[in-house]
């Protein structure tokens, strides 16, 4: 499976010139032979906060359907972003659209950032995973990628692959972490991130960390630079991600559940409260 990695920025609050940008990329990836293509958070309505329902998109707009008809006439799956109209402030949320331009999964970012402008939005509430072309894909947004549980809940749905469309800086010890997603849950892990200072590293991973002789394996597919606008292509052998998954210990096979009762407490103590 070819995944088109796209690290471009969209433009701030320019939703015609957004949804351009994505077919013409999308246009790209297809000559690149990319079975799906992958954006960065937001990339229709732009990462733009503060954000009301009046300014979001609805799951049936035309930027929405502009981007389905593309992956139709094309036959490529498409992962486009935006923020969307939600029950009484926007969602934060990722359309998987198949080969045949249907919306296969609408997600909703779990992990909203609370702390800081994300505030004005409204949280999804589930992890979601999808068939798409025999593979099960997942998909986490930006900050769920910093709770190890988002991408354990894809794992314990049955995703192969995650994808990560994100929006952020400082992304060197994030990196790790996803690379360490993708070793625990023995899933593929792709990030597409828009580049500027500080920012970019879009990457994947492989969940292979071992040769057949026990060997340590590079998992790393490739990581971008910070600045390079382009795309990236991440190819995965299915059928070797799959025996791998099918022998080696990670994932959901020697796991202690009556030992994490804790993990859904919602008792919150210092140093971690918040105001």
């Amino acid at each position: 499976m070819k995944i088109a990695v796209v690290q471009k920025n969209s433009y701030k609050l320019g939703y015609d010139k957004n949804l351009a940008l994505a077919i013409d990329t999308i246009k790209e990836a297809k000559k690149l032979n990319a079975d799906i293509v992958l954006f960065p958070e937001c990339f229709i309505t732009s990462y733009t906060l503060p954000i009301d329902n009046e300014k979001a998109i609805a799951e049936d707009s035309y930027y929405i359907k502009e981007v389905c008809n593309i992956a139709k006439d094309l036959k490529i799956g498409v992962v486009i972003t935006a923020f969307t109209k939600g029950v009484k402030k926007p969602r934060n949320s990722a359309f998987l659209i198949d080969k045949k331009g249907n919306i296969i999964m609408k997600y909703d970012k779990v992990h909203t950032c609370d702390f800081a402008d994300e505030k004005c939005l409204e949280n999804g509430t589930e992890f979601k995973v999808c068939n798409f072309e025999g593979v099960k894909i997942g998909i986490m947004i930006c900050y769920d990628r910093e709770y190890p549980e988002s991408a354990r809940m894809l794992m314990l749905k049955g995703a192969e692959i995650v994808l990560v469309p994100n929006n952020c800086q400082g992304m060197k010890p994030r990196l790790n972490a996803l690379q360490t997603r993708a070793y625990e849950n023995m899933v593929g892990v792709v990030m597409a991130n828009p580049p500027y200072e500080n920012a970019g590293n879009s990457c994947a991973f492989s969940p292979i960390a071992w040769d057949d002789d026990g060997n340590c394996a590079n998992m790393e597919l490739f990581i971008a630079d910070e600045l390079s606008e382009k795309i990236y292509i991440a190819d995965y052998n299915i059928e070797e991600l799959r025996a791998y998954r099918n022998s080696e210990m990670m994932g959901n096979t020697f796991r202690k559940v009556d030992a994490y009762e804790g993990l859904l407490s919602r008792e919150i103590k210092e140093p971690f409260i918040r105001y």
